[in-house]
């Protein structure tokens, strides 16, 4: 009779490893969430491009958005609702998006959506963007409606930073695109929109089909 073989330390510490980041890091995210928050993203960005352009048309060519950055306060205060009501359609939409996708990914993997490393995500998110969201409406109200959506893109950036430590390695270099993203920005102000739907819509599908390709794809997600 053959004696039970030893067991590998190093399969024995791949496992306490896999076992202890489990427990401190939100590997749950789905990749399609990224992609559902990139259309999101880019039909707010046409929408609020055909609003702007309706209010204020050129001869010259599109310049809604260019004519806002310029404008005085009374139209600023104008187009202000309209704006709120689509910044809070599009967060709306993107979170219920975030929300199916990664509970679906998360019950197939026989796990808990709202866990200790879930909740340490949303505060690391929360926190720079609940800040840059009142920053940037101070900016707008003040007068520099140019800066508004660099400061997004640049806090956004920021928050998914921070919460990169929680979760997965990848959601750091979606975050330094968006920073990266924010600062050139905030050279062409008036390209403004065109630099949300680089970042919050293309940035977010890319890094989704990325994600989704390497860990939920069946072929993948079974080496």
């Amino acid at each position: 009779m053959k004696p039970a073989a030893a067991p590998d330390p190093l399969a024995q510490l791949t496992e306490i490893r896999a076992i202890m980041e489990r427990s401190s890091r939100f590997l749950s995210l789905s990749g399609l969430s990224g992609v559902g928050a990139g259309v999101v993203a880019l039909l707010g960005a046409a929408a609020g491009h055909f609003y702007l352009q309706s209010q204020y048309p050129s001869e010259y060519g599109p310049a809604g958005y260019s004519h806002l950055v310029a404008s005085t306060e009374t139209e600023r205060q104008a187009a202000l609702p309209f704006l709120l009501l689509l910044a809070g359609g599009v967060i709306a939409a993107a979170l219920l998006v975030a929300f199916f996708f990664t509970q679906r990914r998360t019950r197939r993997a026989g796990q808990t959506l709202w866990s200790g490393p879930a909740r340490r995500v949303a505060v690391a998110l929360a926190v720079p963007l609940v800040a840059g969201g009142l920053f940037c409406l101070r900016l707008y109200l003040g007068g520099d409606a140019g800066m508004v959506i660099p400061g997004l893109l640049v806090f956004y950036g920021l928050a998914l930073l921070n919460a990169s430590k929680y979760t997965l390695d990848e959601i750091r270099w979606l975050g330094l695109t968006q920073i990266v993203l924010g600062l050139l920005a905030m050279l062409q102000p008036g390209w403004g929109l065109l630099y949300f739907a680089l970042g919050f819509g293309l940035g977010h599908i890319g890094y989704g089909l990325l994600m989704y390709n390497r860990y939920e794809r069946t072929g993948a997600a079974a080496q």
